[in-house]
């Protein structure tokens, strides 16, 4: 049986979610340049890395698991998996919350700190260094059309 088009149908190839796709795959492209590089020179992966990021931002060094979730796009279950990670890397311990006995907080270590103050400036610069020049990195992607895309999106989320 084929299926007629109808003309109002919403095209994937144009429009905002179309641009959103551009923008989500630079997205995951950067990501995984920076989990490689992460991982490569400083024995850390990009999630991990923005988890201690979080925990250190937080005004008692620490962040209950389910909020540390949230914040890096997780699961709980995948949340403790990463909280035991760094917890056998020595970059933070758990901590349950006193006042009902269920919570459960990542707390990050000294050493996670010294990570964090080893790995910030670096980071930076590579994160400058992939957006600020995304045809030598990304080839696969054309940096116009990006730029264009973010625009649209950008337009988007400011109206």
């Amino acid at each position: 049986m084929h299926m007629q088009t109808d003309a109002t149908e919403v095209s994937l190839g144009s429009g905002v979610s179309a641009a959103w796709s551009k923008v989500a795959a630079f997205a995951s492209a950067v990501d995984a340049s920076l989990d490689k590089w992460l991982a490569d020179t400083h024995r850390v992966g990009l999630t991990e890395f923005r988890a201690l990021v979080f925990v250190s931002q937080s005004s008692d060094k620490e962040l209950r698991v389910n909020d540390l979730a949230q914040r890096v796009g997780l699961t709980q279950s995948s949340a403790t998996r990463l909280v035991s990670r760094l917890e056998a890397k020595g970059f933070a311990r758990r901590d349950v919350c006193e006042d009902d006995g269920r919570g459960v907080y990542a707390v990050i270590t000294e050493q996670g700190e010294g990570l964090l103050r080893q790995v910030r400036e670096p980071y930076e610069g590579r994160v400058r260094e992939l957006l600020d020049r995304p045809s030598l990195h990304f080839p696969h992607l054309d940096a116009g059309q990006l730029g264009r895309a973010l625009d649209e999106v950008g337009a988007v989320i400011g109206s």
